[in-house]
């Protein structure tokens, strides 16, 4: 598909074409009256006009509470707390019965509270998703339901713009959960919101019940899926092509996100040209490694001609991340055979090369086998490490501990800033730890992991490891899809959203050698992934709110800041509702105004001189 059109750099001034409305933002907040309040509604900060409003008054205990101290209650039971599974429990929790409240929290504290909502802390709580059910946090799709999977979807009650899927067959390098996986669209959902705006009511968490090949699970009395095994590939096919289009007929816009199954890429090859949809695990975590990783290279001081990777996993994962790192080279200048050469993969049965004997390789490995090596097989990944000489060590293989501190010690010994990647999560399952990194490369290496580890002291200096977390691109590529409305998300949008992350780093972020931007300003980085988005899905004609081909980027900024859904500002919505109910009407002082000193009839909120 193509079009003729301005792609981005229309001025203020000049410009004869139409151009996108900037300011006036349609949050999508809901139409009332409601026949219920919803979980927007119950918050202590609301005025007492406001409860009477949303039908809430007496609902929740009378007095009119202050955004610090509702931070200060939240965050004294999350210290009460002793297990990360119970801080998670009370933030779920949270997050079902005050939804604003949650948002403005996690914002306030998003370094702190990302781990315990997600990784790793997420981990536990799907495995023992069932043994802890409390409340519904999503819709679930069984197999038994095929031919009907429009009604059940019909049962949701809200309009939505995004949806994160998984049938649950590899969670986290933690094996098929089945159902239990729902913590992941649970925790990705949250992560679109707080990171990129997306309003909480407008996402779905959905878990497709395809069985589970777990024979624990399915043998365990607690848990709360179908006991079969695991559906065919075929079956499979069918019931999700059955889903996706009854997905797009209840909402034609949607954006559906592929997360943790077992072999990504049969869905995403199926249905990338037809749906808007991508696949995280691909897509996600190729361009978050590959934002970190145009960072590592020109700090590393290589030309990207003599870089050379060793890849420890050659999995799905690993598979797609060296996909989007090929495409990198060539961007830099490589042919695609030489982009591929810079690779080396290594699964359990060591170097993957086109004439290793055993069985035939996989079809997603045939691309970077190696057929130079002379008929050599090596093994070990040590051995490897000797073999290739690589400048960049990369784990994506769920082994702890595989770069031990042998190779992290040859690795310093072979560059002056060797770059050591491992992204495997949960922590229990990284390649290395950020200590033994910076500890057996004596500080030189350029590091990145998948989980997160705390700042070390090193010879005087707080030293940040990065993280290559996924939150720093897929909610901006959810929301620049959501908001140029494309048909489809095309692979120059996905690498749009890694080159943007690379270029989000402040002055002093590159001056300290970070390969990620402080993840506190993670709302500010999403602004710039969803813009690059946006102006990749217009080079590829694949969007269709065409107005937004004719403002700058500096209005184009500002149009996504402006439909950020704000935690901190929903309750000023409600306020603008009830003096349009008003109109003309003279001024009526309340209770709730008397008891604020105010007159005007709508109840300030103490503690809330902060701009919020």
């Amino acid at each position: 598909m193509s079009h003729n059109r301005t792609t981005s750099t229309a001025s203020k001034s000049g410009n004869s074409l139409p151009l996108a409305n900037i300011k006036a933002a349609h949050h999508g907040a809901p139409v009332r009256p409601h026949v219920l309040p919803l979980p927007t509604d119950y918050d202590t900060t609301h005025t007492l006009e406001a409860r009477k409003y949303l039908k809430t008054y007496g609902l929740t205990p009378p007095g009119v509470d202050s955004f610090e101290n509702q931070s200060k209650r939240c965050l004294a039971i999350l210290a009460s707390r002793k297990t990360p599974i119970e801080k998670y429990q009370y933030l779920s929790v949270l997050r079902n019965t005050n939804v604003n409240l949650f948002y403005r929290l996690f914002a306030e504290n998003v370094k702190e509270l990302t781990p315990l909502i997600y990784t790793p802390t997420v981990g536990e709580a799907c495995q023992r998703w069932s043994e802890l059910y409390t409340q519904p946090e999503g819709l679930y799709l069984s197999y038994e339901d095929r031919g009907h999977l429009h009604n059940v979807i019909s049962n949701w009650p809200h309009d939505v713009e995004i949806t994160v899927v998984t049938d649950g067959s590899r969670i986290l390098g933690l094996g098929d959960l089945g159902i239990d996986g729902m913590g992941i669209p649970v925790g990705k959902l949250s992560l679109y919101t707080a990171c990129a705006g997306i309003h909480p009511l407008k996402t779905l968490p959905l878990c497709v019940d395809l069985g589970t090949s777990n024979e624990e699970k399915r043998n365990d009395p607690l848990y709360l899926g179908s006991r079969r095994p695991k559906v065919t590939a075929e079956e499979e096919k069918d019931f999700l092509d059955e889903m996706m289009a009854a997905l797009t007929e209840r909402w034609p816009g949607i954006v559906i996100q592929y997360e943790d199954f077992k072999n990504p890429f049969p869905s995403l090859e199926r249905y990338q040209e037809t749906y808007t949809m991508f696949n995280d695990d691909i897509q996600g975590t190729g361009a978050v490694i590959l934002g970190g990783f145009i960072n590592a290279v020109i700090q590393s001081g290589v030309a990207p001609a003599d870089q050379r990777a060793v890849f420890l996993g050659a999995g799905s994962a690993g598979v797609g991340v060296a996909k989007q790192l090929t495409e990198f080279f060539m961007k830099e200048g490589l042919s695609e055979d030489e982009a591929r050469k810079r690779f080396w993969l290594v699964d359990s049965q060591g170097m993957v090369t086109m004439d290793r004997p055993g069985r035939p390789l996989a079809e997603h490995k045939l691309y970077f086998a190696r057929d130079d090596n002379d008929g050599k097989q090596v093994q070990s990944l040590e051995d490897v490490v000797e073999y290739v000489k690589p400048t960049i060590l990369m784990g994506l293989s769920t082994i702890g501990g595989a770069f031990t501190p042998k190779i992290l010690e040859r690795m310093a010994e072979l560059n002056d800033r060797p770059v050591v990647f491992p992204l495997s999560n949960p922590s229990s399952k990284s390649e290395c730890t950020f200590e033994d990194a910076i500890k057996y490369t004596k500080g030189k290496c350029l590091f990145a992991s998948g989980s997160p580890f705390p700042t070390l002291q090193w010879e005087g200096k707080d030293l940040v490891p990065g993280q290559g977390n996924n939150m720093y691109v897929f909610p901006g590529i959810g929301l620049g899809a959501i908001l140029c409305k494309c048909v489809s998300v095309t692979q120059n949008m996905i690498y749009a959203s890694a080159e943007a992350l690379s270029t989000s780093l402040l002055p002093d972020e590159v001056e300290a050698n970070w390969l990620y931007p402080d993840i506190r300003r993670i709302r500010d980085v999403s602004v710039i992934v969803t813009r690059g988005v946006i102006r990749a899905a217009q080079k590829d004609g694949v969007d269709r709110e065409l107005a937004l081909r004719n403002i700058s980027d500096e209005d184009m900024e500002q149009y996504i800041r402006h439909r950020m859904y704000d935690p901190f500002k929903e309750h000023e919505k409600v306020d603008e509702e009830i003096r349009e109910l008003v109109g003309s009407k003279s001024p009526t002082t309340t209770a709730g105004a008397q008891a604020n000193g105010n007159g005007n009839g709508i109840a300030s909120r103490p503690g809330t001189a902060n701009g919020h």
